[in-house]
């Protein structure tokens, strides 16, 4: 297949290329500006330095390679950020991948899979949690309202123009790096929790810091569903080969089913790192909810999706060993 990877030289984008790269048998084009990736971490397939809001080039670009399917996960994706600065995330989440959604119609790309977020749900009540696909969704940040507005449009197109599918795969929180150690997360200035507790670990931070002790937790700490990059990536090929075997759209969850408290990650980490590193309670974020656990009965019955790193160590142990070989 002919496959383009928006976003690939990404933390999660680099992963699923990789994937890609060792199945074989596909010709893949990684689509990214550089801004938050690294080309570095583009193993296989060509590149192309592109902006998606260059809608002429991006336009341009599915003329000539005649690709079979889309794997989109270009995107604004710090939830503070998108609290202050909400038209940088509807233009780029919303807008950028609304014109790529129409670039595949054009030019007769008709599977497209969509990189999502557990966001969307915004903060569900108790009685909704694990989250499924059939919760209501409700975001309570322009990060995830960019995202849902993302999915609308693919769920219209879909209905427009029949054989046009898609899969969007809703992430709960990504964590940890290749298991070889080949890539990693190389974001400067990251927000999520691992990673920041691995360079605090490694001593590039003086120290870090929880934000929230007084959620209605049994630490007062947020819980997050931390789930491995690379069983993440897995869910994506899983995907595609759904929409090869002739089935219809669909929204996935992609998480372990059960969660930890910021608290319980950062003595995770003090484990595997053996050092005791300095974490300082502030105040809470804006648009941060209490609980996100996902229910991944759907993803595991339908596409025989199977989780292998399921082990918080592991994951706090790839991104540390990850952290130890950047600058």
């Amino acid at each position: 297949m002919k496959i383009l990877v928006n976003g690939g030289a990404g933390y999660i984008g680099s992963h699923v290329v990789k994937l890609l790269g060792e199945l074989g048998g596909h010709e893949i084009t990684v689509v990214d500006n550089l801004v938050t990736g690294f080309k570095d971490a583009i193993l296989y397939g060509d590149f192309v330095k592109l902006d998606l809001s260059d809608y002429d080039a991006v336009d341009k670009l599915f003329e000539e390679k005649k690709f079979d399917a889309v794997i989109h996960f270009a995107a604004s994706l710090v939830v503070p950020e998108s609290v202050e600065d909400p038209l940088k995330y509807y233009m780029n989440n919303t807008a950028n991948t609304t014109n790529v959604i129409r670039s595949c119609i054009k030019h007769g790309v008709n599977k497209f899979i969509f990189s999502s977020t557990a966001a969307t749900y915004g903060e569900p009540s108790a009685e909704f949690i694990p989250v499924k696909e059939s919760t209501p969704t409700n975001p309570i940040n322009p990060y995830g309202s960019s995202k849902l507005m993302s999915e609308t449009v693919l769920k219209d197109t879909a209905f427009a123009f029949d054989d046009f599918k898609y899969i969007a795969l809703r992430y709960f929180n990504v964590a940890g790096a290749s298991v070889d150690g080949k890539i990693g997360q190389s974001t400067k200035g990251a927000t999520h929790l691992i990673k920041v507790a691995a360079e605090t670990a490694c001593g590039k931070r003086e120290k870090m810091y929880v934000f929230g002790d007084d959620y209605d937790t049994e630490d007062g700490t947020c819980i997050r569903d931390y789930i491995h990059v690379e069983d993440l990536a897995l869910a994506h090929l899983k995907a595609l080969e759904y929409l090869n075997e002739g089935n219809d759209s669909d929204i996935f969850n992609c998480g372990y089913g059960h969660g930890f408290s910021v608290l319980e990650v950062l003595e995770t980490m003090r484990k595997v790192s053996g050092v005791d590193f300095t974490a300082e309670i502030k105040e809470r974020r804006a648009g941060d909810p209490s609980i996100l656990i996902s229910d991944n009965t759907k993803i595991k019955e339908v596409m025989g999706w199977e989780p292998k790193y399921d082990d918080l160590e592991l994951i706090c142990k790839t991104a540390l060993d990850w952290e130890k070989k950047l600058p």
